[in-house]
């Protein structure tokens, strides 16, 4: 949980714009690389002011991925669940977690598969956070794909776990070839492999 925050517009906004610019940091430099030092000497801030927000490194890495969590509900996820049951849905989820993975908020790609990097073998409130919230991902995936066999879209034996997995894993590579191989036919790819899991598991 964060520490208690200056009551007001602007505690508030003091609030966002450090993370603002921890989001960006992070993207760049990784949760590791993302200091109270560094970042009150980026936003000219003191220290003590930082630490009223944040109080630890800890801290501050934990608000880093509550945030960029909510963006991803926000920007992805809601509008997506929007669609259509079935078939439309799945493209949405598709369509929206592709632009996310290309967004001009992660000038360095996206946080929180860096931030999977770092974390996979260390422990802590970080990482027991990150992958909780990976876990709920996944689940919305799965579920989205159960709904479209309902729906009549998918075929009635489809392995939905398997679905999910293929469809995460094109995300992943996708962010791979596109971020640091710097492939200008990593979108193209990503599209044509997402088309053959969707022709596959139609009914």
């Amino acid at each position: 949980m964060l520490c208690s925050e200056s009551v007001g517009p602007k505690g508030q906004s003091t609030k966002e714009r450090v993370l603002a610019q921890a989001i960006r940091q992070a993207s760049k430099e990784g949760l590791e690389g993302l200091t109270i030092g560094s970042l009150s000497s980026q936003l000219q801030m003191s220290k003590s002011g930082l630490f009223a927000h944040f109080g630890s490194k800890e801290q501050l890495q934990l608000a880093v991925l509550e945030e960029v969590f909510r963006r991803f509900v926000e920007e992805v996820l809601k509008p997506a669940f929007t669609a259509p049951r079935g078939e439309a849905r799945i493209r949405a989820m598709f369509e929206r977690h592709l632009a996310w993975n290309s967004s001009r908020a992660f000038p360095g790609g996206c946080v929180l598969m860096g931030a999977a990097h770092e974390l996979d073998a260390r422990d802590g409130s970080t990482r027991d956070f990150l992958l909780e919230q990976q876990r709920r991902l996944l689940e919305t995936m799965v579920r989205a794909a159960r709904i479209a066999v309902e729906a009549g879209d998918f075929r009635e034996d489809l392995d939905v776990e398997g679905f999910a997995f293929e469809g995460f894993s094109l995300l992943l590579g996708h962010h791979y070839y596109a971020r640091f191989l710097r492939d200008p036919e990593a979108e193209r790819r990503v599209r044509a492999g997402f088309e053959r899991l969707v022709r596959a598991a139609r009914a």
